[in-house]
């Protein structure tokens, strides 16, 4: 048994003074920095990335902010690069998502984005994880998903709620719901 920690698009751009910065963004670097500078009994611990080529209709100019948003995290932008708070993590891996799409979940990412990259649920499967722990940004987007898809793979799956900043922050109790009904722990 493995137990592996998921560390979701805690990306420049999504901290605060970002192209689409949530505010607590940096506190979130800071503090999974901080847990992983110290022994921390994970097996593995990997990262997802928004890593945007053109995702199409995923951006806009008049952004809803819920299916469109502002221009963010562009392939070879500063905005796209891990928190500098987590630069010199050593993560096992990482994980792009998103490049022509609009993509939520860390499950759709690959090890640098490419078609024939490896899948993040393969990556996991191969090392031995069963166990699943999620944390990162936004709480309410790519978390969430990220957690469900997980859950649907079979992983134990729990969320560091401590970990997490969201987009809507008056979500986060229904993100919750949702998310123990699909029997994810909700820490």
């Amino acid at each position: 048994m493995g137990r592996a920690l998921v560390v979701v698009d805690v990306q420049v751009d999504f901290c605060e003074g970002g192209a689409l910065g949530v505010e607590g963004g940096n506190r979130v670097a800071a503090d999974i920095a901080a847990l992983l500078a110290d022994p921390h009994g994970y097996d593995a611990v990997v990262a997802t990335r928004d890593h945007h080529i053109d995702p199409g209709s995923h951006f806009s100019e008049e952004p809803d902010f819920v299916d469109s948003w502002p221009p963010h995290c562009v392939v070879g932008t500063p905005g796209q690069e891990l928190h500098p708070a987590l630069r010199d993590v050593p993560f096992d891996a990482v994980f792009d998502k998103g490049s022509y799409e609009a993509a939520y979940s860390g499950f759709e990412g690959t090890i640098g984005g490419l078609a024939d990259g490896e899948r993040l649920v393969d990556w996991l499967a191969h090392h031995g994880v069963t166990d699943v722990d999620v944390c990162g940004i936004a709480t309410d987007f790519c978390v969430r998903a990220t957690a469900l898809d997980a859950a649907r793979e079979g992983f134990a799956t729990r969320v560091l709620s401590s970990l997490t900043a969201a987009v809507h922050r008056d979500s986060v109790s229904a993100v919750a719901k949702e998310l123990t009904a699909a029997r994810v722990d909700w820490f």
